[in-house]
């Protein structure tokens, strides 16, 4: 037994000064973990019994405000890297009466499961920088810039600078810019360069409309509207209103340290094969493309594509893909749903009750969660914070997965720079599947956020939890079964789940729809005319209905919990017709009959009989009534013959 507990992680506790209760035993019994005994001053009084814990093996330190201490201590002993886990701020500091241990050993085994390495990818900046804007504010941040930087500054105005010494001027209108840090395309009109020779003013070259150059920093000290939408996530681009000196010296600090090989991640993973955006011209779904904020997504083609250089990872495209195409990778859906279902779970084992979970980043929100602590009410204890890189890739899947998995509630705190209206519509859409509501916090201070928690009413889970396993569709559908007794939802019309509506009157069995369905969902039979549908496959892109000539789809938003949906019902079918020459089955017979109708003998292709009645076969039977008929159109002259080695040499001059 004892060579079992060494080879577990070891909790090491700290009461901070014995401002919150700790229960080893508990958290012990809940976690798996072999946990120290509770000290008061860690990182201070008892740094020595720190050290000691980092030379016995791998450690979890339950601190996360003195982390760079044991950092350092680690380093200096040579010791492996602790683990850190908050149960202070976010569990601890809390003026609710209920016991706390439950949330701890929730965050404890949550803050141990693996994360995944995020993909990512070299940036180089040189350090070219173009700085634009208002002439004097420019050129006194191009004097500071100068020694770090290579500078380029352009001026507007028509008063010409004194010379340069450390940085290059020109002068013109800024035309366009496209790009990110280290690649930067830019296009100018009236651009002009100081000409180096001469004495006396600076002169410039001749105005050249359309000229193109590139850097990798752009400084945008114009005060006008900036050159991208949503500048602050624009990697290399940077802005400061001009009349404001501490914004200026912090851009131009910024920009100081925009120089060497960067870290790029690569937020989102692109599966072409999996969108529905369009097919043959025909437009369909542009979820991503209308919520991109900065523009990192485009139409290309039948798919869109995805930037990673501009792309800032606010993971609103991969909570709105219906299906699946764009995923959110920094980490993975299923890391989420992993954290969702060990954090349930956990709280239950140890004997917790009705957990609630609250979402949110981890700068704004984790803060709120912070000054709650410190000088607040703290969170209550049935209340499970969780952090997430973006909150809008926490879309109505994970809200579902949440309550599948065992809480109660689900909240998200927002942040200043959230992207409410995806979160709004994830939020709804969630809360009409869970028929319980999802609540988006937006508190202006602390106070505020705790108060709001404190006095919402009573959570209540399921009495059998799910375990979120699957693709985002796969894991809504099964929480929505165990959340609902209902065997049909209705849905907001912007929902990716629904059904295909047909006109069987004026439907004509053309298999347009089939044809480009992106998903699958609408499929023909090889056997008989039958227009067939999986309802759980559909997207609701629309593209049926687009591309529909008859006009004769249209969608039902709307989730079906029965077995149904995944199989293939028929949503249309007729009588087939048979070859009036061999009885081969083909086409439908409405549509035969009615082009017969319209063709034979009023058509000049068809006004003879015979090849009206070709119109009535199927193609082995054409193509043979064809050949042997009086004008056969595959007929030939008769074939030349063969020409052999004699008849060249009798045409030979000399033979």
């Amino acid at each position: 037994m004892s060579s079992q507990r060494d080879s577990r992680k070891q909790l090491i506790l700290c009461d901070c000064s014995g401002t919150q209760a700790l229960d080893p035993a508990a958290l012990e019994t809940a976690t798996g973990l072999g946990c120290s005994t509770v000290h008061t001053a860690l990182c201070t009084r008892e740094i020595d019994k720190a050290e000691s814990y980092l030379q016995d093996g791998t450690v979890v330190i339950a601190c996360k405000q003195q982390r760079h201490i044991f950092e350092e201590l680690a380093q200096q002993i040579q010791a492996d890297m602790p683990d850190f886990v908050d149960l202070r701020d976010r569990a601890g500091w809390s003026d609710d009466p209920a016991s706390k241990s439950p949330k701890m050993a929730a965050l404890a085994v949550e803050a141990l499961l693996p994360s995944p390495a995020p993909k990512v990818r070299d940036v180089i900046s040189q350090g070219t920088c173009l700085i634009f804007g208002q002439d004097d504010v420019c050129l006194e941040a191009a004097t500071q810039l100068s020694e770090t930087l290579s500078v380029t500054v352009l001026i507007t105005g028509d008063e010409p600078p004194e010379p340069p010494q450390d940085f290059d001027i020109i002068r013109g209108q800024l035309r366009g810019a496209t790009g990110s840090l280290g690649q930067f395309n830019l296009r100018f009109d009236a651009l002009q360069e100081i000409v180096p020779g001469g004495r006396g003013p600076v002169q410039f070259t001749t105005p050249q409309d359309g000229a193109r150059s590139t850097c990798d920093i752009l400084l945008d000290l114009s005060g006008q509207p900036p050159l991208f939408p949503a500048p602050e996530k624009r990697d290399g681009y940077l802005r400061a209103d001009p009349k404001h000196p501490p914004s200026v010296a912090r851009a131009i600090f910024d920009a100081a340290q925009m120089v060497g090989t960067f870290e790029k991640p690569l937020y989102v993973r692109m599966e072409p094969a999996l969108c529905a955006h369009s097919r043959a011209g025909k437009p369909a779904c542009s979820n991503c493309l209308n919520a991109c904020p900065t523009g990192a997504i485009t139409s290309a083609g039948d798919y869109v594509s995805v930037d990673p250089m501009i792309c800032a990872g606010c993971g609103a495209c991969a909570s709105l893909c219906p299906s699946g195409a764009i995923s959110y990778d920094a980490p993975p859906t299923d890391d989420a749903f992993r954290r969702l279902q060990t954090l349930a779970s956990t709280y239950r084992k140890a004997g917790g009750q009705s957990p609630r979970l609250l979402v949110h980043d981890a700068s704004h929100g984790a803060e709120m969660i912070r000054l709650a602590a410190r000088y607040g009410r703290g969170l209550p204890a049935d209340v499970i914070p969780l952090s997430v890189e973006a909150l809008a890739s926490f879309g109505h899947a994970e809200m579902l997965a949440a309550f599948g998995a065992g809480f109660g509630a689900v909240s998200l705190i927002l942040a200043p720079t959230s992207d409410r209206d995806t979160l709004t519509r994830e939020a709804e859409l969630a809360s009409v599947i869970a028929g319980r509501d999802v609540a988006l916090l937006d508190p202006a201070d602390p106070d505020v956020l705790t108060e709001t928690l404190y006095g919402a009413s009573e959570a209540a889970d399921i009495a059998t939890p799910i375990l979120p396993i699957g693709t985002r569709r796969q894991v809504a559908r099964t929480a929505a079964k165990t959340l609902r007794s209902d065997d049909l939802i209705p849905l907001p019309k912007t929902a990716p789940y629904g059904a295909v509506v047909v006109d069987t009157e004026a439907c004509t069995l053309c298999l347009a729809c089939v044809s480009l369905c992106p998903s699958g969902a609408l499929a023909d039979n090889e056997d008989l005319p039958q227009l067939r549908f999986q309802e759980d496959a559909c997207l609701q892109c629309g593209l049926c209905s687009n591309v529909c000539p008859e006009s004769a789809i249209t969608l039902e938003p709307r989730l079906n919990l029965t077995d149904a949906a995944l199989t293939q019902i028929v949503l249309n079918e007729e009588e087939p017709f048979a070859c009036v020459e061999c009885g081969a089955l083909f086409g439908v017979k409405s549509t035969i009959e009615k082009i017969s109708e319209k063709l034979a003998g009023s058509h000049a292709m068809f006004a003879n009989p015979e090849a009206a009645r070709m119109i009535q076969m199927c193609d082995n039977c054409r193509i043979q009534a064809q050949y042997h008929s009086e004008n056969n159109p595959f007929a030939g002259g008769e074939r030349p013959r063969v020409r052999t080695t004699d008849d060249y040499f009798s045409d030979r001059k000399d033979h």
